[in-house]
């Protein structure tokens, strides 16, 4: 009885998730040529960490986006990392605007991806890290973002693209 008992939990538990696909940063890929293609929304001077972040979406989810509704399924949202201009000094060098001056190199790329099909702690988003030339970074640690992001639950645990759509809409 226990092992016919066990086999229909089993089976159930099998039901149950049917048809779900189960997140995992190697289901988050790196868009190809994203840089020219997505909307760069937004970049933000990190003075603490002497780097200019660039952010950028997918146009398909920017032309679907409403203010104050969640994000779409298929939003890519990409944080691309750059260092800041310094001087012999290390003192941050500004544009005549006051902004940061990104250096060309790109140091890190993050990207976060929503999918309907995926169930993770902060909705369907999962996260992936890429080096500067497009490879998975090998000892990246997710707990982070999870933790980071889930913050932000109120806004679809993004920082910058949720309340740059309701923003846009005022």
């Amino acid at each position: 009885m226990r092992t016919i008992s066990l086999s229909i939990a089993a089976v159930c538990a099998g039901l149950a998730t049917a048809g779900t696909l189960w997140a995992g940063p190697d289901t988050v890929t790196l868009p190809e040529n994203y840089q020219a293609t997505f909307v760069n929304y937004l970049d933000v001077d990190r003075f603490d960490r002497k780097r200019v972040r660039k952010m950028y979406v997918n146009p398909d989810a920017h032309a679907a986006a409403n203010a104050g509704d969640d994000l779409p399924g298929g939003t890519i949202l990409i944080m691309e990392d750059h260092d800041a201009q310094t001087d012999a000094d290390g003192n941050l060098q500004r544009d005549g605007d006051g902004r940061l001056i990104a250096l060309d190199p790109v140091t890190n790329v993050f990207v976060m991806e929503k999918n309907g099909a995926w169930e993770t702690d902060n909705g369907n988003w999962d996260y992936a890290w890429y080096l500067p030339d497009g490879t998975p970074k090998p000892d990246a640690d997710f707990a982070g973002c999870f933790s980071c992001h889930a913050n932000r639950s109120e806004r679809d645990y993004t920082f910058t693209y949720w309340k740059n759509v309701s923003d846009q809409a005022k």
